[in-house]
């Protein structure tokens, strides 16, 4: 899927995407859904007391394993439908809500928590610290496949925009779009995010 989405972006760039089968795209289209599917649920703040550290370490290794190929899954979607000259068919509303459904649960549950101390729940029911408390304990470092989720994440963002610019959607999907598109503004050290949310909200705006 990493491979399908990078080259994916290359035949979009090429200006080719439209030459491929329609039916076969569509195709395509669902499978990839399947595959989003799998992951816009997982949570990847695991916290098992039963279990040792190594076994929490490969459960949440195997957690993030899905959660990238979701990434991908969408990525490749994405760079199907905001394709040049794209038949009407490709524009599936189910893939679409599946993407955004995607990209929210884990800015809200995966990223947002790793990148601002203020979106974590202490699983151990703690008191809780107030934001500049938070904020002044948070470590800096970050694992490298959170950060490769993030650029994932803040691609498909920005070619969200790209698609409310071609192809009309419902009213209850650009509401999440939006509410999407906003909450990157009261998040701390998210400033790529930030700056595809600014072309986010722009297009909401205008479409």
């Amino acid at each position: 899927l990493s491979e399908l989405g990078s080259e994916s972006a290359k035949i979009k760039a090429m200006g080719i995407m439209d030459k491929l089968s329609t039916e076969k795209t569509v195709k395509v289209l669902n499978i990839l859904e399947k595959n989003i599917q799998d992951g816009s649920k997982l949570s990847t703040l695991l916290n098992h007391n039963n279990d040792t550290e190594d076994e929490e370490r490969l459960w949440r290794d195997l957690i993030m394993e899905r959660v990238t190929k979701s990434a991908d899954a969408c990525l490749t979607a994405i760079n199907i439908m905001t394709s040049p000259n794209m038949p009407k068919a490709v524009y599936i509303e189910d893939v679409i809500e599946r993407v955004i459904q995607y990209t929210k649960f884990h800015l809200q549950n995966t990223l947002y928590p790793q990148y601002d101390p203020v979106y974590r729940v202490d699983p151990h029911g703690g008191g809780v610290l107030s934001s500049k408390a938070k904020r002044a304990k948070c470590s800096t470092h970050k694992q490298r496949v959170i950060v490769m989720l993030y650029n994932k994440v803040c691609d498909i963002v920005s070619s969200l925009s790209e698609l409310l610019e071609i192809q009309l959607l419902t009213d209850t999907t650009i509401l999440q779009v939006s509410s999407m598109g906003i909450t990157p503004f009261f998040v701390e050290n998210v400033s790529e995010l930030q700056l595809c949310a600014i072309k986010l909200v722009t297009a909401v705006s205008i479409f």
